[in-house]
């Protein structure tokens, strides 16, 4: 929402919202960046909502909250967040789409950064913030608005409003559990690429691939890629690659980068950039906060903050840091009850495969801000079905206690975990208390 928000007001709306975060108290630095663009603020009892408004909810309101309450008694237009989004896409003239059940957001913020430097002056919708534009005093910059008729956004499969976008170029980045069964999943990319001029997909995910009609351009690092990379090396801050002979050298560690970054390059290709000027601007992209996002070092330890919250994602983030020696010390938060029993036994295989013999990992109980979920499946099932290296912490100031004092030189204190944006003030604090 904070970024959809960002966009309709830097184009003349007047924009006002609540959230049950600000009423709890809880990040309160994001919600003074949001009053520093002039987007009011009220409490969510229904005080903001007024006559001629055009009221716009993400999907996690329930019909319940007061606001919802008070905008159905004024009859105000109601649009959900993917909507408006939506509106605002499909009246580009030029609209690329970015889908995929993980780095999306990462290759969402590459093609942007990619058409920016080329000279496009794109609008970027993302979902997480990208460093490139961030400031001291524009600290969540999760969009840009650009005074072109560009439009780079990605776009959400978890609640079906994927269907909703009519995009030129649509990338399709890989299809595995998340939010939805496979057979959901199937469904929605496929008329999602295949509604689409050019889908840009990946050739390495088998799933993605089977989807691909004539109208796809492929990517990867296998024989199927049309743009193949070739020659990964990976350092412990990036990776260096050639992408049909053209060297690429990313700023951010880790196949799965490598692999955005071609999923990047061939999107902007099809919307007119040539490869090698892709690649130029990508040795500049400083990638998104919280994907792998390097907190600091105290005494030979180092924090890293990262979004992994779905198979796919936790593998990928392990591959990386297991590709250089170091203990990891892991704090994974699951995103929500309702995932958790979705994604359960996916979860504990990914874990019992990936982590290493002297890795520890501790679950908290998952993200709960109120509402109707079911609880009954909660970290202490996951724990038992990863196994011994797996510690249910219901309490996660706990697990930053045991964190602290189990670090020793050499090891990589990993913060993971989704929809909540707590966890990047709680890993810097663990940084902090490695001084003491």
């Amino acid at each position: 929402m904070m970024p959809l928000a960002m966009i309709v007001a830097a184009r003349g709306a007047r924009v006002s919202g609540s959230d049950r975060s600000l009423d709890q108290g809880r990040i309160a630095d994001k919600f003074a960046a949001l009053e520093k663009l002039g987007i009011a603020l009220f409490p969510q009892d229904g005080s903001g909502v007024a006559p001629g408004q055009v009221f716009v909810a993400s999907a996690a309101v329930e019909e319940s909250v007061q606001d919802v309450v008070a905008a159905n008694r004024l009859g105000l237009e109601r649009l959900s967040r993917a909507d408006l989004l939506a509106q605002l896409f499909n009246a580009s003239e030029t609209r690329i789409a970015i889908g995929g059940t993980s780095g999306k957001s990462t290759v969402t913020g590459m093609i942007g950064w990619i058409l920016d430097q080329a000279g496009c002056d794109p609008t970027i919708m993302n979902g997480a913030v990208m460093k490139n534009y961030a400031r001291p005093d524009a600290p969540f910059a999760s969009a840009r608005v650009g005074a072109s008729d560009v439009f780079v956004s990605e776009v959400d499969e978890s609640d079906g409003s994927i269907a909703l976008y009519t995009p030129d170029i649509a990338v399709l980045n890989n299809v595995a559990l998340d939010h939805k069964s496979m057979d959901e999943l199937r469904r929605l990319f496929g008329d999602f690429i295949g509604n689409a001029p050019i889908a840009v997909v990946n050739a390495d995910n088998d799933e993605a691939l089977a989807l691909a009609g004539s109208n796809a351009r492929t990517f990867g690092f296998g024989e199927r890629a049309a743009l193949r990379g070739l020659d990964l090396v990976e350092r412990p801050d990036g990776v260096d690659f050639l992408a049909n002979g053209v060297r690429v050298s990313l700023n951010v560690p880790g196949r799965h980068n490598a692999s955005n970054a071609l999923a990047a390059l061939a999107a902007a290709e099809a919307a007119g950039v040539a490869l090698a000027v892709g690649a130029a601007a990508l040795a500049d992209f400083a990638g998104l906060r919280r994907r792998l996002d390097l907190v600091g070092s105290r005494h030979g330890v180092t924090v890293i903050d990262d979004f992994g919250h779905n198979p796919d994602k936790i593998g990928a983030t392990l591959d990386t840091l297991h590709a250089f020696p170091g203990r990891l010390l892991m704090m994974f938060q699951p995103h929500g009850y309702g995932p958790l029993k979705l994604m359960g036994d996916a979860l504990a295989e990914t874990f019992r495969t990936k982590l290493g013999v002297d890795d520890r990992l501790f679950l908290p109980d998952p993200v709960y801000y109120g509402g109707t979920v079911d609880r009954s499946a909660g970290s202490d099932a996951l724990a038992k079905a990863i196994g011994p290296r797996a510690s249910h912490v219901p309490r996660r100031a706990d697990i930053g206690d045991r964190l602290v004092a189990e670090a020793r030189a050499g090891d990589r204190i990993l913060i993971m975990g989704a929809r909540d944006d707590t966890l990047s003030r709680f890993a810097a604090d663990i940084l902090e208390r490695l001084d003491g």
